[in-house]
């Protein structure tokens, strides 16, 4: 018997944890450890014509290694500095890992993804040092007012972890997990330019945990995307960023069974943000607690008129059983842009939301407002009852601070976006991610 199952049997397990699915039927993770990889075979890219030089070529060495550590070993990327000029697609292969030791360095510029990985199973991205990084160089073309391609995605890919590396400025979105099962993220920095477009993860499928990651940009920071259930996000540092969100949401969206508890935002453009215009289909069971917030646009919000989204045909989205619990900290200015903002489809009006221990307060002026719409449930400008019908937009205003808003701060805030025309240091990966939290996985040797 697992932990978790035997935590679960005695009622002692959170109902976060319990969000995953059972692990005893579906195992998070690799499903051979590092150790057993490295007895089985290492497959070094300075083996197959890889130079540190971090001006040759490494892609041809990387798909080389791969093939001959697919069904079983570690593709190994040692220190130094490795080129990256054509993209590489690892297709396939069980019980493989890779150990990115070294730095590897975009100087292609095609579009696409930089490291694409598909159709795999029981694989590791990591790097046994901690110090491992890929750097995009993204401001190459961001400062021409251009993307390039994503640094890492993920596509079919089941029981995989990927941790304790960094990635930095890309040209494009960071990292993707797309239609991928049984996975996790956790001891990560992602850092990236002050723009839309660069999106720290994105992910949809079935029982992800994301964990204990830093991310840098101005675009999501740790966003589901549909379809997906048993997600657990936790433990989350959005220091200067778009913030976390769900979205966006269009036709035959089928999202269910979601946890984000203990996230950070300093400095974004909200906390959580559920966003769709038009579309159809259900957002349910979504539980989002332990929220500390400063200085950011907006807060809790649902936006069911997203404009930057392109209207979708349908009714709306159904926004269901979601619960808000115990959110704190500063908003940037709560008078013009509300901390609580629910904006539901009125053809098809949010049901049972919950909104509670929320205290939120303005960094600037001395007033702030809640404003809700077509959106039923419990708590401040929600709609009481079972009606469940459209309604006009309703609003509160505050003139003292709630009660209990006072949150604490992390380390290292940034104080100004990174910019758009200048190379992006790489950072060490942090060892806190939320405040008074410990890593729920150690970081490895050397951190």
């Amino acid at each position: 018997m697992q932990l978790k199952d035997l935590l679960l049997g005695l009622g002692l397990v959170s109902s976060a944890w319990a969000q995953l699915a059972d692990t005893s039927d579906y195992p998070i993770g690799p499903l051979t450890t590092s150790d057993e990889k490295w007895a089985v075979k290492v497959c070094d890219i300075t083996d197959y014509g890889a130079v540190a030089d971090g001006e040759t070529d490494a892609s041809t060495a990387i798909v080389d290694a791969f093939n001959a550590c697919s069904s079983g070993g570690v593709v190994n990327i040692p220190l130094g500095t490795f080129a990256l000029e054509n993209w590489v697609t690892l297709s396939g292969g069980t019980a493989w890992a890779i150990n990115l030791e070294g730095i590897i360095v975009r100087t292609g510029t095609a579009g696409g993804n930089m490291i694409y990985i598909e159709h795999s199973t029981d694989f590791e991205i990591y790097s046994s040092r901690g110090e491992g990084a890929v750097q995009g160089y993204g401001y190459v073309f961001h400062e021409q007012g251009e993307y390039g391609p994503r640094i890492l995605r993920l596509y079919d890919v089941t029981n995989f972890a990927i941790h304790d590396i960094a990635l930095v400025d890309s040209p494009a979105f960071h990292l993707t997990l797309d239609t991928c099962n049984q996975g996790e993220v956790y001891n990560m920095i992602i850092r990236g330019g002050n723009e839309g477009g660069l999106d720290g993860i994105d992910l949809w499928g079935f029982d992800l945990h994301v964990h204990d990651v830093e991310v840098t940009n101005k675009d999501e920071c740790v966003t589901v995307k549909s379809p997906a259930n048993h997600i657990l996000v936790e433990d989350i540092y959005c220091n200067w960023s778009g913030g976390c969100a769900m979205g966006s949401l269009g036709v035959d969206t089928d999202i269910s069974k979601v946890v984000y508890q203990n996230i950070y935002t300093v400095n974004s453009n909200q906390m959580f943000m559920f966003k769709s215009n038009g579309g159809n289909g259900t957002v349910t069971e979504v539980t989002l607690q332990n929220f500390i917030g400063h200085e950011n646009a907006y807060s809790l919000y649902i936006d069911a008129y997203w404009t930057d989204e392109t209207l979708a045909a349908g009714d709306g989205v159904l926004y269901n059983s979601i619960t808000f619990n115990n959110w704190t900290g500063t908003c940037e200015n709560g008078a013009t842009r509300p901390p609580l903002y629910v904006l539901c489809p009125s053809t098809q009006p949010c049901t049972n939301i919950i909104i509670e221990d929320f205290a939120m307060w303005t960094e600037s002026g001395s007033t702030e407002y809640y404003k809700c719409a077509d959106a039923w449930g419990s708590g401040y400008c929600l709609h009481a009852g079972s009606e469940h019908t459209e309604y006009g937009t309703t609003t509160s205003t505050l003139t003292t601070a709630p009660s209990g808003y006072s949150a604490p701060t992390m380390p290292g805030q940034l104080t100004a976006g990174l910019g758009l025309t200048a190379s992006i240091p790489i950072p060490t990966v942090p060892n806190t991610f939320f405040p008074g939290a410990t890593p729920a996985t150690a970081r490895v040797y050397g951190s």
